[in-house]
């Protein structure tokens, strides 16, 4: 997706991210991964894509900064980067994209950046000569399923007691071909929309959290 103009930028998650999106996740999830699990996934899964999403106003600046200052804010990026705002990831296997994890920071939401992570995903499927996209959400996430259904996913099978903090069931959400002329028309009216919105909304920042070690 074209970002021009947007104060957000989407970077290929590396291994640096992970103390950051490692906090994100338990934060958001109930079941949150490892940080041993994001690390396999960036460095032994061959199948694997995961994207970062970062507010740009709070990157690191070191233009001019003395070395032992651009040491220090280097170090606190290594456990917690504030600009890191959310991120998403799949696995992308002969022809299917299956999303593995979507989140965005808790105070960033309802500014339309988990939609701006599903369309970077949808786009490296795209690249990837996927032709489906599915994925698992609980049923009581009604917030993501709507998500979900906006971009052609559909409930195709429940898992039962998929979840083994509750044992709460999963729906199976797949898309129709995103291959074909229909669905291709339609994702780019979402992410036309979406960008419109984003350019014509003032962002209107958090309070930053504060950057500090464990």
């Amino acid at each position: 997706m074209d970002l021009n103009g947007l104060p957000y930028a989407l970077e290929p998650m590396q291994r640096r991210d992970i103390p950051t999106v490692s906090r994100i996740e338990q934060e958001v999830f109930s079941l949150p991964w490892s940080t041993s699990a994001f690390r396999y996934e960036l460095e032994h899964n061959p199948s694997s894509y995961y994207v970062v999403l970062r507010y740009l106003p709070w990157m690191d600046q070191d233009s001019g900064e003395s070395l032992l200052g651009s040491v220090r804010r280097a170090l606190r990026r290594s456990t917690h980067d504030p600009s890191l705002v959310g991120y998403g990831g799949c696995w992308i296997m002969v022809d299917e994209a299956h999303i593995s994890t979507l989140a965005v920071r808790s105070i960033w939401r309802g500014r339309g950046l988990g939609e701006l992570l599903m369309v970077a995903l949808i786009e490296e499927a795209y690249r990837r000569d996927a032709t489906q996209v599915t994925l698992e959400v609980r049923v009581s996430n009604t917030i993501a399923q709507s998500l979900y259904e906006k971009y052609g996913f559909q409930r195709l099978g429940r898992r039962r007691a998929y979840y083994s903090d509750n044992r709460e069931d999963a729906y199976i959400m797949t898309t129709a071909s995103i291959s074909s002329p229909a669905y291709r028309r339609e994702f780019d009216a979402l992410r036309e929309a979406l960008r419109r919105r984003l350019l014509s909304e003032k962002v209107t920042p958090p309070e930053r959290p504060l950057e500090r070690t464990p």
